[in-house]
């Protein structure tokens, strides 16, 4: 049985890998999902938590590749106060709903409507306010 999911994982991603390389966030989601993976269910997981990470961090790459870097020039000029979070600052990770102010990105960054950012940890996180999950880390 787990011989035949490895071998479906790995074929699954020797076919979308390729597909998915160009769009943003696919390298990041990969290396995340298989990190995951390998700690939940080593490396079967990790297999699979690759591919997984590879799709969902295509779907979810919130700022453009060139925008990244000059947003994270952004808010270091805006000195927004840090919130100290006890978990680690990931994609997927729930913020609380007390004690986090969001704020909104400027238009020039095309971020979908509907996302704010917030400093959690030093690090600038783009944040879907309504669920207070983490969708995009800004490194």
């Amino acid at each position: 049985m787990k011989k035949a999911i490895l071998q479906a994982s790995v074929v699954a991603a020797v076919v979308a890998f390729p597909i998915m390389a160009h769009a943003q966030g696919t390298l990041r989601g990969a290396a995340e999902g298989a990190e995951e993976g390998g700690r939940a269910a080593g490396p079967v997981g990790a297999i699979v938590g690759g591919t997984v990470g590879a799709a969902t961090g295509t779907v979810e790459g919130i700022l453009g590749v060139d925008d990244r870097p000059r947003f994270r020039d952004y808010v270091v000029r805006e000195r927004r106060p840090s919130y100290h979070y006890r978990e680690q600052v990931r994609v997927g990770a729930v913020l609380p709903e007390a004690g986090v102010t969001y704020y909104d990105v400027p238009a020039e960054y095309h971020v979908r409507p509907g996302y704010r950012y917030t400093v959690v940890n030093e690090r600038p996180v783009i944040v879907e306010p309504r669920t207070r999950r983490i969708v995009e880390v800004i490194d």
